[in-house]
């Protein structure tokens, strides 16, 4: 019999499989060990070289004056405006006002063909001539009177015909003036008598061309505006204030405003007007600085963000070393050890001096890192990129 045989294969596989199982869970032991939790790359522990470079401390408390921060706009002073029209229909011949020229009072800005113009001075001369004949025959009426051929009811007559040629003179003189003429102009017909078609539309103050608003060749009708005149000397900044804001507004208070277009620049004012009146559609108060602007760095339609101050409250402050800026979002390091820190997004609200106001991210003792943020920022980074 070979039992005994049997028996010792059966025992030198069993053998043979256990030996391969522990090989097994040994290996799965290594590859474990070889792949710990993964590393939050928002956390970081330092070096003391490193730690003893930067400040940490808990947000301090502060009383800050409540800002409120509107969108506003500078636009020309509304009170030195002018808008020069035609003053007599026809057509442009020429033009001579551009956006943003400045001009000076008196200036043509555009010469209008009319025949109405001539119709006008034709009637003028008309009217004169008959005051003239009028006058003749009232000399020679008193000439009459006094040898008898006529009555007195004749020469009353013909001194009515004055008195009516002289208004209908003086109206037509009037007319004229409405048209555009000049009293130069004017004079100037009466002397010699020349009738022109051509109407100068002038300049009615000196500043500068915000609009025009015709063109070579177009007909225009009286009245219709050719361009609009600006004096840029003062301008305004204008700002909508939503209603809830409304009460914290008056005329006199002190407001501040930047201007992109203007880096750097802060002007500061009164408020000369504030609207009786709500909007009814953006729900908003008109509010109103005048600026001086000597030098025209001030131009129409340029944005701006008008700061108005509220009462103070007090509030968490930060030092703005402290802020680190990521991915569009403002950040702040949480001390979560003796040496390890984590970035924690926080919300931030208004900036005064170097200091901000900590509205949410920061729990009651908490510390945080004061100082040096940025360096401890630019570490985690480095580690992250290296993998360690």
């Amino acid at each position: 019999m070979n039992h005994p045989y049997i028996f010792r294969g059966v025992i030198l596989a069993l053998l043979s499989f256990l030996l391969a199982g522990c090989q097994k869970g040994s290996s799965g032991e290594v590859a474990a060990a070889s792949n710990p939790a993964a590393h939050n790359p928002m956390e970081i522990t330092i070096s003391d070289d490193l730690f003893s470079q930067i400040k940490i401390g808990e947000p301090r408390w502060s009383e800050v004056a409540g800002t409120l921060r509107v969108a506003g706009r500078v636009e020309a002073d509304e009170n030195r405006m002018a808008r020069v029209s035609a003053p007599v229909t026809g057509r442009i011949t020429m033009l001579n006002a551009v956006e943003g020229q400045n001009v000076h009072k008196g200036q043509v800005l555009a010469i209008i063909h009319s025949t109405q113009l001539a119709d006008e001075q034709s009637s003028y001369l008309k009217a004169r001539s008959q005051k003239r004949l009028a006058e003749r025959a009232v000399g020679r009426a008193k000439l009459l009177l006094e040898a008898g051929v006529i009555g007195e009811a004749e020469l009353q007559r013909r001194e009515a015909e004055v008195a009516q040629a002289a208004v209908d003179l003086s109206s037509s003189r009037d007319q004229l003036r409405v048209l555009g003429m000049s009293e130069e102009a004017l004079s100037k017909l009466e002397t010699s008598p020349s009738i022109s078609s051509f109407s100068q539309v002038l300049a009615s103050i000196e500043g500068t061309v915000l609009e025009r608003k015709a063109t070579i060749g177009q007909v225009m009708q009286a009245a219709e505006i050719v361009c609009v005149l600006a004096d840029l000397s003062n301008v305004w900044l204008v700002a909508d204030v939503p209603e809830q804001a409304a009460g914290t507004v008056d005329i006199g208070k002190t407001v501040e405003a930047e201007i992109p277009a203007l880096p750097g620049v802060t002007v500061r004012g009164k408020l000369t007007f504030v609207s009786a009146t709500v909007n009814p559609e953006t729900r908003t108060v008109r509010i109103r600085m005048d600026l001086k602007n000597p030098h025209r760095r001030f131009k129409p339609a340029m944005l701006a963000t008008v700061m108005l101050s509220d009462n103070t409250e007090r509030k968490q402050v930060v030092p703005d070393t402290a802020v680190v800026r990521e991915d569009n979002q403002d950040h702040v390091f949480i001390q979560t050890g003796e040496r390890s820190f984590l970035l924690r997004p926080v919300t931030l609200g208004a900036e005064f001096g170097k200091q901000c106001v900590l509205t949410e991210g920061v729990r009651p003792g908490e510390k945080i890192v004061l100082d040096g943020a940025f360096h401890l920022n630019n570490e985690r980074k480095r580690r992250a990129t290296q993998g360690s």
